[in-house]
């Protein structure tokens, strides 16, 4: 099975690392969080391998918007909710082969997906 590469379309980070993907020749999916939506049990997968603090984007315009209340939630399972609510949310791009899950697209993520 691919790689499934997990983002928006118009997210600038996301392009960049589907134009890096197809260079590399790495087979990939793309699953568009705002066509396709967004399960809780995707994001409980991924939790598994990455904690909920590095998937819960907390800098973007997103989290921003929310109200206050929304923002104090401490509750892993009202976060994830939150997130599937609002895919948006999610730092970008997640991508998932097997029992890797890599957040972001830094240069060390580069290398893992190199490696697979």
């Amino acid at each position: 099975m691919p790689l499934t590469l997990y983002g928006i379309t118009n997210c600038d980070t996301v392009r960049k690392a589907r134009k890096w993907l197809e260079a590399e020749a790495i087979d990939h999916q793309f699953h568009d969080f705002k066509k396709q939506g967004l399960k809780a049990e995707i994001v409980h997968g991924w939790m598994a391998y990455q904690p909920l603090d590095i998937l819960l984007n907390r800098r973007g315009t997103s989290w921003r918007k929310l109200s206050d209340a929304q923002k104090a939630l401490t509750d892993e399972a009202q976060l994830v909710e939150l997130m599937v609510a609002n895919p948006s949310l999610v730092k970008r791009p997640v991508c998932e082969d097997g029992d890797t899950v890599t957040v972001g697209f830094s240069e060390e993520v580069q290398a893992t997906l190199k490696a697979l």
